[in-house]
């Protein structure tokens, strides 16, 4: 093939943006195949793109209401799945076993099962399987994973992550009936807002923690149902011990990351990244300082990065070329896992009210979400559209 043909599921907030990307020409080796959403209105809105003469003409791009139909149609080599979060591993799965290339939104899923079940078929396919982490583009991001893997900072020791800049009103929860809910979204804050800094944590740190404790408060600043201000505590297999902490009801919010190691300190504040380094290693300043008080000396470093920050489009674009062998593939959608699991655990210790280790036991994960979806309750003014199994589908305001 001489461009991979996408077919975007779900033409919501995101998925509107994807098909504008790809209709703009921003994904150099991809082209919109199709589009699929139960929605008529957001198939005429595909439809009517570029009729103004702002961007090139969406009017003959094919539609679909049901995603199967679209997978089986020959129009397209790829799907982008960007619908509610319950429907990602399974649409992936059907995508896959259909012989698709997959991009999937985050998060992988709502609980490990289904993801793991996710990638139990990724890994028995020959086709792509990739997530939408965006955020791994941002060249702050990588770089400080840069520094934390090539031991600059030495050992790491400690990390905190407070993430407070998503500030939501009442009326963004109440905008649709599916928002905040167990059976809609299956978790608040952590799940809608929280997936990439979960993500990234992880993925700069190359380590998953393997203890949690968490305090998640449910509907504490909003009518909701789901979590809405968290605090977590970390603890990792090397010994560093770590806090995160999120809420869509901080004003004004706070978004700083800290990574401290042996050797120095990462402090990424906003788009900011500061290293500070210790003239002595702190361990060995520890045992060889006679004097007490006192601690090693320091001095900040200047840290420069390519200043590339592609996000959604640099992430198709490499998906693109990978799939086309023209480069290796930046985020393998397996990684998802990772994420889920952090956040399953995190909602987990606060139900049971204890320390969770990981990884987690699945199916007592499920049973617990489960008794929770069977007292969900929708609200707002958006009703619940469902597919033909009866499942959540993106009614266009995702």
């Amino acid at each position: 093939m001489e461009k991979v043909r996408f077919g975007v599921i779900g033409i919501g907030q995101i998925g509107t943006y994807h098909v504008k990307n790809l209709l703009q020409g921003k994904i150099e080796n991809g082209t919109l195949g199709a589009v699929c959403d139960i929605n008529p209105e957001r198939i005429e809105w595909v439809h009517a793109l570029g009729s103004d003469g702002s961007m090139p003409s969406g009017a003959g791009v094919s539609a679909f209401s049901d995603y199967r139909e679209m997978y089986a149609s020959g129009l397209i080599d790829a799907a982008i799945v960007a619908v509610p979060h319950y429907l990602h591993p399974k649409m992936t799965i059907d995508g896959l076993q259909a012989g698709l290339h997959m991009v999937t939104e985050k998060p992988a899923g709502v609980y490990t099962k289904q993801v793991k079940e996710m990638n139990a078929a990724a890994e028995k396919s020959d086709k792509l399987f990739s997530l939408m982490f965006n955020q791994r583009t941002n060249c702050v991001y990588r770089r400080m994973r840069e520094l934390v893997h090539d031991g600059t900072i030495g050992e790491v020791k400690r990390v905190n992550w407070i993430i407070t800049t998503w500030y939501r009103a009442q009326s963004y929860y109440d905008s649709g009936s599916w928002r905040a809910t167990w059976k809609g979204e299956g978790g608040g804050v952590l799940f809608n807002q929280s997936p990439h800094q979960l993500d990234l944590l992880q993925w700069v740190l190359g380590m998953m923690p393997d203890k949690v404790r968490s305090f998640c408060h449910f509907g504490k600043w909003h009518n909701i149902e789901v979590e809405d201000d968290v605090t977590v505590y970390m603890e990792f297999p090397n010994g560093a011990t770590g806090v995160f902490v999120t809420s869509t009801a901080d004003a004004p919010g706070t978004n700083r990351f800290e990574i401290l190691g042996t050797k120095g300190k990462l402090v990424c504040e906003g788009e900011t990244l500061k290293l500070t380094m210790l003239d002595t290693d702190e361990r060995e300043f520890c045992y060889a300082h006679d004097g007490g008080q006192g601690q090693p000396t320091f001095h900040d470093v200047p840290v420069e990065t390519d200043g590339k920050n592609p996000q959604h489009v640099g992430i198709l674009n490499n998906f693109a070329n990978a799939v086309l062998g023209i480069e290796p593939l930046f985020v393998d959608g397996r990684e998802g896992l990772n994420g889920v699991e952090l956040m399953d655990s995190m909602l987990l210790s606060t139900w049971l009210d204890k320390e969770i280790t990981l990884p987690i036991d699945d199916e007592l994960y499920l049973s617990e979400l489960e008794k929770r979806i069977s007292e969900s309750k929708s609200h707002g003014e958006s009703g619940i559209l469902l597919d033909a199994n009866n499942s959540l589908f993106d009614n266009g305001k995702v």
